[in-house]
């Protein structure tokens, strides 16, 4: 139960960026540590943002669910769903929000 809910608070985390972003003045970047690149439409931009990042936080919410069964090979749920839900937001953000909002 308690893994849960420190899996819960890190999910919340993940809304709370994504909210954050609604409301950022500036171009929320992706990846850690690098300038983020020009964007067309600000707004719609950060809104793509918070959608990633919402959608990233409930998933991984979702995903945590089998810490609650007594089941412990269950564990492996959590663990590979969080490692494809990754990459599959990197995928997202790289094919199709960074080519949509990209200044050319």
């Amino acid at each position: 139960m308690i893994a849960f809910l420190i899996w819960m608070v890190v999910g919340m985390f993940f809304i709370g960026l994504g909210i954050q972003c609604l409301f950022a003045g500036k171009p929320v970047g992706f990846w850690a540590n690098t300038k983020v690149f020009e964007v067309k439409d600000l707004k719609t931009y950060n809104r793509a943002m918070a959608k990633l990042w919402c959608t990233f936080g409930a998933v991984f919410i979702v995903i945590g669910i089998p810490l609650l069964m007594e089941n412990k090979a269950l564990i492996i749920i959590p663990i590979l769903g969080v490692m494809w839900e990754a990459i599959a937001a990197m995928i997202i953000y790289t094919q199709v929000i960074e080519k949509k909002y990209r200044k050319h």
